[in-house]
């Protein structure tokens, strides 16, 4: 049992109680259906009331505690309510409390148990104050009736002196406590003061904070708008790779199918300079191959300007995360803020001039490849040309064959009739 008495007080007593002691003005139906946000504030006064909570803590938390969370911002209501069940449970375990409270008679409080943890605090609250008031009131009564009663002044002096000594010795007491809550009033008044000032930095950081989400998002954007850009970039060089492979199979077929009418048809003049532009034909062909070649060169580089965009938001991750450093350490803002600014410009500066370099690349890429296809389309409408032009030379050459085979049958038959004349002719000589 605790050396306190916890007598079940009544709802108007603990009304009187707390009224009395302007600790909070409540009402029958408060406690008779008791809620979160009425107990939680009733608990918060009762404990400000006995010193173990303070104004300043009030709905605070310490800033050691929230560098142990991973987002503070996602605790700014469960952090204080845990910080003041903490705090109730410890008062109430000191007092030696016989219910043990839990969390839930803070979420869901129920009106009996609230009623008793009230009247444990307010009992604890009348037996910590009410020792120094009584014993101030009988010695004061005791020196009343020393004075009027005692006949002998010897013996008044002798019972007024041990009360003169204990009169000083509080009036000490009460100079020096008078003395320490003005040194802690100076404190705080230097402590507001001290955020005041650094309100502006703070507010500042916050802005700087803000644009630089901004631009971030910005950076990101582009970053999407360049990843658009370059996968239609491939999209087309993919598109060209199939044209200019067509071409080039078109290309080799022709090739073959001169090679077979080289080599059925007698060389002359006419089909010495069809060879010769077929020669040609094979050059630009080859000219094909290394555009070909350019072309997934350019490819190449455009894979090694998407593998830089990763490297970009690795580092934009990078800066996300040095804006959430800047945050923790808010307390520091005035030091290094000029510092923090000066590397913000140059960060952006470069990231600036890197996005325009790229811009100009992927621009300049856009222009070749277009080039590139404007090239293409120019080689395949030669081909087309060239296989035109094999057609009317094969369609002549085997014209010129037909032409032979009659010259041939017509040569053979007059040769059989020279034979037969000339046969007959034999006898006769």
């Amino acid at each position: 049992m605790s050396a306190y008495e916890y007598p079940n007080f009544s709802r108007s007593d603990i009304i009187t109680v707390l009224t009395e002691a302007n600790i909070a003005s409540l009402k029958d139906a408060d406690l008779r259906n008791p809620t979160f946000d009425s107990v939680s504030d009733l608990y918060t006064r009762i404990l400000i009331y006995l010193d173990v909570l303070s104004e300043e803590d009030k709905g605070q938390v310490d800033f050691e505690a929230l560098e142990q969370l991973e987002n503070p911002d996602h605790h700014t209501t469960s952090a204080p309510v845990m910080n003041l069940y903490v705090k109730l449970k410890d008062t109430l375990e000191m007092v030696e409390c016989p219910l043990n409270i839990n969390f839930k008679d803070l979420l869901r409080p129920d009106s009996s148990r609230t009623e008793f943890f009230i009247g444990a605090l307010l009992n604890f609250g009348l037996h910590k104050y009410a020792p120094f008031e009584s014993s101030f009131v009988l010695n004061l009564l005791s020196l009343i009736l020393c004075i009027f009663f005692v006949p002998i002044r010897d013996s008044k002096m002798e019972l007024i002196r041990p009360l003169t000594e204990e009169l000083t010795l509080l009036d000490e007491q009460r100079r020096q406590w008078d003395a320490k809550i003005a040194q802690l009033n100076a404190e705080i008044a230097e402590f507001d003061e001290a955020c005041e000032r650094d309100l502006p930095f703070v507010q500042e950081l916050e802005a700087s904070i803000e644009e630089l989400n901004q631009k971030i998002s910005e950076l990101n954007n582009q970053q999407l708008s360049l990843r658009a850009t370059f996968n239609k970039m491939k999209e087309e060089s993919t598109l060209m790779d199939n044209k200019i492979s067509k071409a080039e199979f078109d290309l080799v077929q022709s090739v073959q199918e001169n090679a077979n009418l080289r080599s059925q048809i007698v060389q002359s003049p006419d089909k010495l300079q069809a060879f010769k532009k077929m020669s040609k034909s094979s050059a630009q062909l080859q000219l094909i191959n290394e555009q070909v070649t350019n072309v997934k060169a350019i490819e190449k580089d455009l894979k090694a300007q998407k593998a830089k965009l990763s490297e970009d938001g690795a580092a934009y991750k990078s800066l996300e995360a040095k804006v959430v450093e800047r945050e923790r350490t808010v307390r520091q803002l005035h030091e290094s803020l000029k510092q923090l600014e000066k590397e913000k410009e140059v960060m952006f500066d470069d990231w600036t001039k890197q996005l325009n370099e790229l811009k100009l690349e992927v621009e300049s890429g856009r222009r070749q490849l277009e080039a590139r296809q404007n090239d293409v389309e120019s080689v395949v409408t030669m081909v087309d040309e060239n296989t035109a032009k094999t057609t009317q030379v094969k369609q002549s050459g085997e014209a010129n064959v037909k032409q032979l085979a009659a010259k041939y049958q017509e040569i053979v038959k007059q040769f059989h009739e020279y034979a037969v004349s000339f046969g007959a002719v034999l006898p006769s000589l």
